[in-house]
Order: structure tokens, then C-alpha cells, then sequence
């Protein structure tokens, strides 16, 4: 009797082809360790070291138990809360931003990939910086859109050059997308940096892509971040995304923003139709609030992690062989000493031996070996204190 077989279903190529998401991988290694230096120190995922205003919680609660907050809302997002954010970066930028060049999303991730999809298309190019936040790597592939990498030294802080920029810039480019203060290296690019990509990307007729998450941590006398937003034209050519879940601690809430021109807007909004319909409505009322409400809350968590930042510089000069090479926001770009180690096994070694749980380099592009991505934004000053000797004991 003969058998028929029937044939396997298929999943996606572009997905399996992916790799497995690297944080649950490294989170793996905590089992490993034997306490000896203490606690264990996470430092691999960016998440707020501290909670949420109260207000914040309780205006969540409440948000949360409203009849009026559990049907649909707009696809771009709450009225209130466009509004509220529009006015706060106008502030920011000393720029005219108005509601209607605000889309709300369901976190940055989504933010990202909702612009992309808007602007890009199977078979189209975005440039990425090497290193690159992950994330934006592979929902570019999963979506068929070519990657390719403009690098970025050590010696030159992780920053782009323009030069490198324009000579990846081809017929078939779409975007440039970069991440500032940037993940993973901490670099913060100077505004006179964005004006020559933005400039770049308006005489290619391309997009420029940038995703300020972590720009509520800059230090508070640095001004405006860059003048972008009040230059003429911007909408033609810029695209800003946003995150609500550092600076409000709320990353399980999952609301972010897209700043682009309202042609752009009307554009993304297809796209959430068919991504979500709209994003969470009770953290989007309760952020309309705590935008105008929190403002020196936030101010002080900027001071903290400035002070996270010092202390993690001051005890790492004094860690033997390892090397802060960039450093910023929430994220530090170290050099680890194990010349015939990848970083893979630099970082499963540090996390074995001493209790510290960072990110390989190698996990954010090619040439990044000799490189580990610590999120020092997790800890307070006390535990950070505590790296510098469990960095030298593991040089050992």
C-alpha cells in the first residue's frame, strides 16, 4: 500500500532566517553564577532603574478603569495626547510641530517598523549604522527590505562620517536611519552631525530616520537636541520616533511617537490600521497628563542617571583592562580584555564569573568582538560602584 505524504507547511523564510531575540539568550546565563560577588547585576536591557511617578500610576489606574477608554480610539492616537506631545517638542526643538504631525504607536519598535513600512518596500534599501540597535535590523529583513551598514569607529566615538554616508547612498536607497543617543554605544550625535545627514538625505532625495528614545537623558544644560524640526522643509525629508517607556518608566505600557510631516502621517496611519488600529488607550490618557504634570519629576531622573553615568566612567578607569570607549544616555560601549575571546564568550564569562549580565557587541554587527553593551541606566549609583571590581576580577 503506498503512503502518501503530505508536504510540511512553510514558515516564512524571512522570519526563520532570523535570529532568535538575543536578551532571553543572555538572561539564560543568570543560572550560572554562584553569588559570590554579591547579587546579580543586570545590565542588559534598557529598562527604567526606578518606578513610575505615583501620580503616574494612579492616573494609569484610572485611565484603566474608564468605560470611554475601552472602545477604539483614533488610529493616529488620543487628541489630548498629540496635542500634548506636539506642544512639549515644539518646546524642545524651538520648533512649530502641530498635532497633526504626531502618530501615536504602540511602543518605539513599532513606531520604527510602521514608518518603514510606509517609506520602504520588499526589495528597497535602508541604511543602518554598524553598530545598530538590533531591532531595526531585523524588522527591516522580516519586511524583505535590504540592509546595508554604514560603519562607525571607536576612534571616531561610533558617529557616522558623511563621506561613508553619501558613498552608500544609491539608486534603490530609501533611508537612513540612526539612533541618538545612540543604542548600542551611548554616542550622542552633535546637531551639526544631523544637519549634514539631513542635507545628505535632501540632495538623494531620501529619508533621514531619527530615533531619539533616550534624548529626556541628555544633560540638561546641552540645549536642543538639534534644529532640525525648525528647519523649512523639514516634512519632506525627516522623520522623527520616539519612546514613552524611559522617561516615564512605563516600558510595559507600550506607547511611543512618530513626529513626520502630516502627508507622512495619513501614510503611517494605513499601516496602523493593519498593525494594531490604534495604541493602547489608558497609558496614551494618562501620558496626556503627565507630560505638562511630570516635568520636574523628570528633570530629576535626568539628573540620576547623569550621576550613573560619572560613577560608571570614575570605577571603570580603574578596572584592568577593560576600556570605556563610548559612553551616553543609558547605554556604555566597553572593550573587553580577552583578545582570543568573541564577545559572546566575553560576555558569558563575565556573567558566569562575575555576576554582571551585559550584551555582546557581536549581537549588533559585524567587527564588534572586542565589545560588550552594558545598559548601566538599570542600576543605581551604589551597585555601579560595584562593577569596577567585578570587571578587574574577571580580567584576571
Amino acid at each position: 500500500m503506498k503512503v502518501s505524504l503530505m508536504p510540511s507547511a512553510r514558515i516564512n523564510p524571512l522570519v526563520a532566517t532570523l535570529s532568535a531575540p538575543p536578551i532571553p539568550e543572555v538572561q539564560s546565563w543568570k543560572k550560572e553564577y554562584d553569588g559570590s560577588f554579591g547579587p546579580l547585576i543586570d545590565l542588559s536591557q534598557a529598562v527604567p532603574g526606578y518606578p513610575p511617578h505615583p501620580d503616574m500610576l494612579r492616573w494609569l489606574g484610572e485611565a484603566a478603569g474608564s468605560v470611554a477608554m475601552a472602545g477604539y480610539g483614533d488610529i493616529e492616537g488620543e487628541p489630548d495626547l498629540r496635542a500634548a506631545y506636539a506642544s512639549w517638542v515644539s518646546d524642545i526643538y524651538a520648533a512649530d510641530i502641530a498635532a497633526v504631525n504626531i502618530h501615536i504607536t504602540s511602543g518605539c519598535n513599532q513606531a520604527f517598523m510602521a514608518a518603514m513600512m510606509a517609506i520602504a518596500g520588499p526589495g528597497d534599501t535602508v541604511l543602518l549604522t554598524n553598530p545598530c540597535y538590533f531591532n531595526h535590523e531585523t524588522t527591516l529583513r522580516m519586511s524583505g527590505v535590504r540592509v546595508e551598514y554604514v560603519d562607525c569607529s571607536a576612534s571616531n566615538g561610533f558617529l557616522p562620517e558623511p563621506d561613508a554616508v553619501e558613498a552608500m547612498i544609491s539608486q534603490g536607497v530609501r533611508a537612513l536611519a540612526v539612533v541618538t543617543p545612540n543604542n548600542p554605544a551611548g554616542a550622542t550625535y552633535p546637531d551639526g552631525l544631523l544637519q549634514e545627514l539631513l542635507a545628505l538625505c535632501q540632495a538623494h532625495g531620501i529619508w533621514l530616520v531619527v530615533d531619539e528614545t533616550y534624548r529626556d537623558f541628555l544633560p540638561l544644560d546641552a540645549g536642543a537636541p538639534h534644529g532640525l524640526f525648525a528647519l523649512p522643509g523639514w516634512q519632506d525629508n525627516l522623520i522623527g520616533l520616539y519612546s514613552f517607556s524611559k522617561s516615564f518608566c512605563i516600558p510595559g505600557h507600550r506607547v511611543g511617537a512618530i513626529t513626520a510631516g502630516q502627508a507622512v502621517v495619513s501614510q503611517i496611519a494605513k499601516v496602523m490600521d493593519n498593525l494594531q488600529i490604534c495604541a493602547p488607550r489608558p497609558p496614551q490618557a494618562a501620558l496626556a497628563r503627565a507630560i505638562p504634570a511630570l516635568a520636574d519629576w523628570r528633570r530629576a531622573n535626568a539628573l540620576e542617571i547623569a550621576a550613573r553615568t560619572a560613577a560608571l566612567s570614575e570605577v571603570m578607569a580603574g578596572a584592568q583592562g577593560w576600556k570605556v570607549v563610548a559612553l551616553g544616555a543609558y547605554f556604555a560601549f566597553v572593550e573587553h580584555p580577552f583578545a582570543e575571546l568573541s564577545s559572546h564568550d566575553a560576555a558569558h564569562r563575565l556573567a558566569r564569573e562575575a555576576g554582571v549580565i551585559a550584551i555582546p557587541g557581536a549581537f549588533f554587527g559585524k567587527g564588534l568582538e572586542r565589545y560588550l553593551r552594558v545598559a548601566f541606566a538599570n542600576a543605581d549609583v551604589a551597585t555601579i560602584r560595584q562593577l569596577g571590581s567585578r570587571f578587574a576580577a574577571c580580567s584576571a
